[in-house]
């Protein structure tokens, strides 16, 4: 089996000697811990690399937060806690207590929020929540995860399912997502597209990316392309192949420019380049198509 100590908090466990009842890997980078501990102590988690939900499923009473100079109320049976990743916590442990760990990475909960919400996973925020309740985690975990046999091949599809399950519920109940301007299945919202468009009209002399156009938008580069071409009707690179085309037949109109100052002009580092570009969509050299102007 692979190691689990890649988890923050698992490890950090470990190395404070906290008895480990059973753990597994549930695919997709997933993983989850089963702990009984009975002692006094501090416990800190120094920004976990991936998201993190606890279920104190016997005991916690004991345990408490801290948060500055106060601490949390106590945690009990059926406390769920979210520690989202890079989040510091801190916690005073006084006896006894038997939690349900599950370690999320970054890269699957990204994934749940795709395919739960449909939303750029960059515009979403897991929020930090502490000793709340929520039936519908308790049930799965209580009645569908801990009765399966983790290490057992025959109920590996059954875990992974709950899993996932309890992924997208964090991801749709647990989050604070943007407005619908940002929204990737309506595309972008009318400013949001005027913002990109503008930028594209004042950098076409640049050899701009996916990237850049993706950062005006605020949204990751996959979501920006999908969301723009829902908007527009074609893919990114098209629209600014187009507006450096009419940006140049433009110059070209207007006479005074040599054909490769067009080409520095409209971001072609080639005056071949800018000719096989212009071929393409004009259906003319830039030379044939000056001739015409």
């Amino acid at each position: 089996m692979a190691t689990m100590d890649h988890y923050t908090i698992y490890d950090i466990l470990r190395r404070e000697g906290v008895p480990l009842r059973t753990s597994a890997h549930f695919g997709d980078g997933v993983g989850a811990a089963l702990w009984d501990r009975d002692d006094t102590a501090e416990t800190r988690y120094v920004e976990p690399g991936h998201h993190t939900l606890s279920l104190y499923l016997e005991g916690g009473t004991g345990i408490r937060r801290r948060q500055g100079a106060s601490a949390a109320p106590h945690g009990g049976p059926g406390s769920l806690c979210v520690m989202p990743a890079g989040v510091s916590t801190s916690w005073d442990v006084n006896g006894h207590v038997s939690m349900f760990h599950l370690y999320v990475p970054r890269a699957a909960f990204d994934r749940a929020v795709i395919e739960a919400l449909d939303v750029d996973p960059a515009a979403v925020r897991l929020r930090d929540e502490t000793f709340v309740r929520d039936p519908s985690i308790e049930t799965v975990i209580r009645s569908v995860m801990l009765p399966l046999r983790w290490d057992d091949p025959a109920d590996r599809v059954a875990v992974g399912h709950a899993g996932r399950m309890l992924i997208a519920y964090l991801a749709s109940r647990f989050t604070d997502r943007p407005t619908k301007a940002l929204l990737a299945r309506g595309g972008l919202a009318p400013a949001v597209l005027r913002r990109v468009a503008d930028f594209v009209e004042s950098h076409l002399d640049a050899p701009l990316s996916i990237d850049d156009l993706a950062a005006v938008a605020g949204l990751s580069p996959y979501h920006f392309a999908r969301a723009f071409k829902r908007s527009t009707g074609e893919a990114p690179h098209r629209f600014v192949l187009s507006r450096r085309i009419e940006r140049a037949k433009a110059l070209i109109a207007a006479g005074g420019l040599p054909l490769t100052e067009v080409a520095t002009a409209v971001g072609f580092s080639s005056q071949s380049h800018f000719t096989l570009r212009f071929r393409e969509v004009v259906g003319l050299t830039p030379k044939r198509f000056a001739s015409t102007a």
